[in-house]
């Protein structure tokens, strides 16, 4: 199942109106630097016109492309040489694109553009709340306050508040080299450690950066297998296609082990992950279960998938929200 028509329209809407946007701010800076220079808008006017003449000629065969290319040639040095002259780079008055890929067609050939699959997920799944959420919860909310400085962890050797520094070390340099160093994730540990703020803080991070994230807990992922699969009714605003999950740049499963499991949704879990490996795209998977429990609860292929494919982040400490409720401090 794929966009809708009047999905596919809304996110055209979008290009349109960001072509007009930029189609504003192109006028505006021609406005601006033919009132600092009105010679600049003779030479626009003067390369317009030798550019149809060399146009006309060639095709009409009555010229080659070469003293055209020339001309225009200086024609343009001239004008760059006037726009440097008010302070402006040479290539401001050129058309502006929010994507120079596809220069906000959203589309390049008959392909799709990144920037379109992007825009598509946002709108499909909008109603997933992120982004209203990682306003409160992300890297500039997140603090170590609430977690032990002093009792060391039994096996670790370091305090839950040293612990939870290095793995927001880790999550930090998973940002910082996203684009360039294919990894996943799997946070585990007791229930209030902050397994899920700290996926939201790097789903901001990459929302911020223009990269497309797909955040489902672990009930809601095999929801929308099944209402895809078998044909159920989806009472959420999303139309939904497994090619987005599969494609996504960032793919957020919350909550594992919070689901009804059975044989179809240990299937779907391991399609997702090995489907995603294999095209290498990222994961974040948060769970409340140890990795003995994970081992226990799902098949050895899916285990092995996540040992081998995931760094193992294990969260230590008591109940933020507990301790939140309460006033108490570690």
């Amino acid at each position: 199942m794929g966009l809708t028509n009047s999905q596919h329209d809304a996110v055209m809407r979008i290009y349109d109106a960001i072509r007009t946007k930029n189609q504003h701010l192109q006028n505006e800076r021609y406005s601006e630097v033919t009132a600092a220079c009105p010679e600049i808008a003779d030479l626009e006017n003067e390369i317009i016109s030798s550019s149809m003449e060399a146009a006309t000629a060639i095709i009409g065969g009555l010229s080659s492309s070469t003293e055209y290319k020339a001309h225009l040639q200086e024609l343009n040095r001239r004008k760059e040489n006037l726009l440097a002259s008010i302070g402006k780079p040479k290539d401001y008055l050129e058309p502006v694109y929010s994507c120079t890929e596809c220069h906000d067609t959203g589309y390049i050939g008959q392909q799709k553009c990144s920037c379109f699959t992007k825009k598509a997920i946002d709108l499909v799944y909008r109603d997933s709340n992120l982004k209203n959420i990682i306003a409160s919860e992300n890297f500039d909310t997140f603090s170590f306050e609430w977690y032990d400085k002093k009792t060391p962890i039994p096996g670790l050797g370091l305090t839950p508040y040293n612990n939870m520094q290095n793995i927001v070390s880790i999550c930090h340099t998973f940002i910082d080299n996203f684009d360039a160093q294919y990894d996943n994730l799997l946070l585990f540990g007791d229930t209030g450690v902050g397994k899920t703020f700290l996926t939201n803080c790097i789903a901001k991070e990459l929302l911020d950066t223009s990269h497309s994230v797909i955040y489902l807990t672990a009930i809601e992922l095999f929801q929308k297998f099944e209402q895809q699969d078998f044909n159920k009714p989806d009472t959420s605003a999303a139309s939904f296609d497994s090619n987005y999950i599969l494609d996504c740049d960032l793919l957020i499963i919350d909550d594992l082990g919070t689901e009804f499991g059975n044989s179809y949704t240990h299937s779907k879990l391991f399609y997702c992950i090995n489907e995603r490996i294999l095209r290498r795209r990222s994961v974040i998977i948060s769970t409340n279960l140890s990795l003995s429990e994970i081992r226990n609860t799902y098949s050895e292929r899916i285990f092995s998938r996540l040992t081998s494919a995931y760094k193992m982040l294990k969260l230590v400490g008591a109940d933020i929200r507990l301790m939140k409720k309460t006033g108490q401090k570690p």
